[in-house]
């Protein structure tokens, strides 16, 4: 991480190395947003990178395991530190089990869904909600989250339930939070091109999909 801390507003990105979240984070770093991407991704962090500076933005990388507590805590000490608030966190970080009956879902492809879907989101809301919190109550970050639905669907079993048990957790916390800040935002994204959209529906046909930096933009301008 930079040691200069930005003069623009901070947008912190969760899974930003692929699908929506790339498409979030590359959309508002070109509205003036200082991007802080996080993922596993090295490759992708980058390429974001590049296409947030041809764009007139800046971003900030931080590649590093969302699972793990001890990095997710000196994440947001490091941002406490050198940036003092977020003003939108965007977390899109998911696990995409592969499909499989539910008699028959792999006990550790469950433990990863648990751990990246519901674990980590639980570990970073309380990181993140003070550096949301305006000092003076009247200027609140947002943190926005994307819901996918998938709740009892056939093959669903481990993407489904630890997805739902994230949204339940959020709601929870919206609801919480509804009067004092800081605003909570849950939007349903349409079908765009994503790999996970593609680890599904493997033989559907792409070219009806909506386009995924024209979604990222809708959705941007859906909680601004």
């Amino acid at each position: 991480m930079s040691n200069t801390a930005p003069t623009r507003p901070l947008a912190l990105v969760t899974g930003a190395s692929r699908g929506l979240g790339f498409a979030l984070a590359a959309a508002l770093g070109a509205r003036g947003w200082h991007v802080m991407a996080v993922a596993r991704t090295v490759g992708g962090l980058e390429e974001l990178d590049d296409r947030i500076q041809k764009a007139g933005g800046a971003a900030t990388l931080a590649p590093m395991d969302l699972t793990d507590e001890k990095a997710a805590a000196y994440l947001a000490n490091a941002i406490a530190g050198r940036w003092g608030r977020v003003g939108l966190w965007v977390h899109t970080a998911i696990h995409a089990a592969p499909l499989a009956p539910a008699g028959h879902v792999d006990a550790r492809d469950l433990a990863k869904s648990v751990a990246i879907n519901l674990t980590a989101a639980a570990t970073l809301i309380p990181l993140i909600e003070p550096l949301l919190r305006d000092p003076e109550g009247d200027a609140h970050g947002t943190a926005l989250f994307l819901d996918d639905p998938r709740t009892g669907q056939p093959f669903f079993g481990a993407y489904g339930s630890t997805k739902a048990a994230q949204m339940s957790l959020v709601r929870s916390w919206q609801a919480e939070t509804q009067r004092i800040g800081p605003w909570v935002r849950i939007v349903t994204p349409k079908p765009v091109a994503t790999a996970v959209r593609a680890r599904f529906f493997p033989g559907e046909d792409r070219a009806a999909l909506a386009d995924l930096h024209g979604e990222a933009a809708r959705i941007l301008a859906e909680i601004q």
